[in-house]
């Protein structure tokens, strides 16, 4: 059993790899594969933010930063109006690499505060990357955005949007990759600092732990994986929006995965985002549709409309999570919060 725990991320990708067959099978009313590909997207988010504030007990506000700077660096990268033209995976390693330097930038001076004053900090760049992006037209068009971004073509082939197989497969697969990546660090010894440094950093210090080079690290590997969920977002609209897309709501999204699924939980971290996206996409588009065949609810009525109140429910999933099971629903191993045993 407890192996099986330590390797449940992998027993919910094989799932997900099936769910297209499954698809097949079920009536078209209740269909959902198509819907799962934001939640790649979102899982791939909530990884890098768990890296950093699962693994490493760093409060980061600054997701959506990340994922604005992969995004538009994609963009940059493959729409037609810019010189470079580097494919899709040329453009997904210079987000990468975009998204690294960021995270270098922002840790060199913050990485020596803690808690709220770490998470003012992450907070105050997530507004300044809109504020940047917003302004510097030249280059990113400002609040018009970057538009149209071209498909992804791989070995020849070109994704067309209504085919939506393709990019399933295509973010499942980079999605996997990023699980095993993130599942063999926190089995390394870097790993194992982060977790040190989240449990107690003064005596992780005293034991010799490098603590400004393991917050860095985890702070990079963060930065890159959001940067990448942002270029795939961008892949996925076909356009970057316009900055306000990326504001301080998506980085609370992705905490609120992070902490529902279970801090320090790579399995709890998929879970969450199915739980949180696949709401919001899934269920309550079904509920929105099978509301609107019903001929006796009229179309002018709030309560008709599930996106009125999602909110509430969000609030109240959240409130009722915390007092019930405040570790998440598939927290982390217990040798990880035994705080001095």
């Amino acid at each position: 059993m407890p192996r099986l725990r330590s390797n449940l991320h992998f027993v919910f990708l094989a799932v997900a790899a099936l769910c297209p067959l499954l698809d097949t099978l079920l009536p078209e009313q209740l269909r959902f594969a198509d819907a799962l590909r934001p939640i790649f997207i979102f899982a791939l988010l909530g990884l890098g933010l768990n890296v950093v504030t699962g693994f490493t007990g760093l409060l980061n506000l600054g997701a959506a930063g990340f994922m604005a700077i992969g995004g538009y660096s994609y963009a940059i990268a493959t729409c037609d109006i810019y010189p470079f033209q580097l494919g899709f995976f040329g453009a997904l390693l210079m987000s990468a690499l975009t998204g690294m330097t960021a995270g270098i930038l922002l840790g060199l001076p913050t990485l020596r505060l803690r808690g709220d004053y770490l998470a003012i900090a992450t907070l105050g760049f997530g507004e300044i990357v809109q504020s940047i992006i917003r302004n510097l037209d030249v280059i990113t068009k400002g609040t018009q955005g970057i538009n149209p971004i071209p498909a992804p073509i791989l070995f020849g082939y070109v994704f067309q949007p209504e085919n939506y197989l393709p990019w399933y497969y295509l973010f499942w697969s980079i999605l996997t990759v990023a699980v095993v990546v993130v599942s063999n660090l926190e089995r390394s010894s870097v790993g194992r600092r982060w977790i040190s440094v989240r449990e107690d950093e003064l005596a992780s210090a005293c034991m010799g732990t490098d603590v400004v080079r393991a917050k860095m690290s985890a702070f990079i590997v963060g930065a890159i994986l959001c940067s990448i969920a942002g270029a795939l977002w961008v892949s996925y609209l076909g356009s970057t929006g316009e900055p306000g897309n990326y504001d301080f709501q998506i980085s609370i999204i992705a905490l609120c995965m992070v902490i529902v699924g279970g801090l320090g939980s790579i399995p709890g971290v998929l879970l969450g985002a199915l739980v949180m996206i696949g709401f919001n996409s899934i269920l309550l588009t079904k509920i929105a549709a099978w509301i609107n065949s019903l001929s006796t609810v009229s179309s002018t009525n709030v309560l008709a409309s599930p996106n009125n109140w999602k909110y509430l429910i969000f609030g109240l999933a959240l409130v009722v999570m915390m007092r019930f099971k405040p570790e998440g629903l598939l927290p982390a191993g217990r040798h990880y919060h035994r705080r001095g045993k």
